[in-house]
């Protein structure tokens, strides 16, 4: 973790006219280590229940977070008023429990890259959440937004033909919305001043809802973890360490020291990883709803996340 002023990274990064070896090291980890995160669910919810095992992964994740900020910036910096925490428990609740608990429950059914491909029509709902408010994207966004449904319609169609539950696409459709609704509260709530602390109380706050909802909804019923593959606990163990903490906090970093318009390029990067690596470990099939669905999705994202860098 770096603690460096942004402003300081930035002006030097521009003072020299190029990007740095550490921003494409930090880069390239965000590319292939959060498209890899599809593969990783897929094979962890083989074998485990995908509530409890998402929760495992999120209160393990953040705990470990909160201890390495404790350690790097004091235990202070885990400090947070009410108000602070209440948005903590929000945003947690919205993009750790709804968005990626949704997607682990829908990939018991709905293959990695699929649901790579529709999780990446986040910045579209974005677009829709901020216009509700009363702002006014370019008209070339809402194109951008206009194309990326076309292509979520494309998508969802190995659904209505019974090829893939449809019910599993429609939960990865909720989910994005919801991690579209928490990341777009994040942007507008008090939360804590330290953003690793914050990630950690919203990691924990989701865990905890994972395990409840999955307690609710009967997973430790017959539960055996000696039934649990070998493939299933590594594929968890590079959840946490890897998808929540090594990637995540790359991205903060990157958000400090490169441009905003290198880093949003993860947003059209990680679906073309996640298909790829479906492909390639599971077998996954490329249908053409997929490829083309898929590439009118990525292609609206690189739209909208080329119009709104240049505002």
């Amino acid at each position: 973790m770096r603690t460096s002023a942004p402003v300081d990274n930035k002006a030097a990064a521009a003072s020299h006219g190029r990007i740095t070896g550490a921003v494409w090291i930090a880069l390239a980890l965000v590319y292939v280590v959060w498209g890899s995160t599809y593969l990783g669910i897929r094979i962890v919810v083989e074998t485990m229940p995908p509530f409890l095992s998402a929760g495992a992964r999120f209160i393990t994740a953040g705990l470990l977070l909160a201890a390495a900020v404790a350690w790097r910036y004091g235990p202070a910096a885990l400090k947070a008023t009410r108000a602070q925490l209440g948005s903590a428990v929000l945003v947690g609740l919205l993009l750790i429990l709804g968005g990626n608990g949704l997607v682990v429950l829908a990939e018991t059914s709905v293959p990695s890259g699929l649901a790579a491909l529709l999780v990446a029509a986040v910045p579209m709902w974005l677009v829709v959440l901020r216009a509700s408010t009363g702002d006014r994207p370019p008209l070339r966004t809402l194109g951008g937004v206009l194309i990326g449904l076309a292509g979520l319609a494309v998508l969802t169609s190995p659904g209505l033909s019974g090829t893939v539950r449809l019910s599993g696409v429609l939960l990865v459709v909720v989910a994005s919305v919801l991690w579209s609704l928490g990341s777009f509260s994040a942007s507008k709530l008090p939360l804590p001043g330290n953003p690793f602390a914050g990630s950690a109380y919203q990691m924990l706050v989701g865990g905890v809802g994972g395990v409840v909802v999955g307690l609710l909804r009967g997973e430790h019923r017959g539960l055996d973890p000696a039934a649990f593959s070998t493939a299933s606990w590594l594929a968890l163990g590079y959840l946490v360490l890897f998808g929540s903490l090594v990637a995540f906090t790359a991205y903060v970093w990157l958000l400090q020291a490169a441009p905003l318009s290198l880093v949003a390029t993860y947003a059209y990067v990680n679906p073309v990883v996640a298909v790829a690596l479906g492909a390639l470990i599971l077998g996954e099939a490329l249908t053409w709803p997929i490829v083309v669905g898929g590439a009118i999705v990525v292609a609206a994202v690189g739209v909208i996340v080329s119009t709104e860098r240049k505002k």
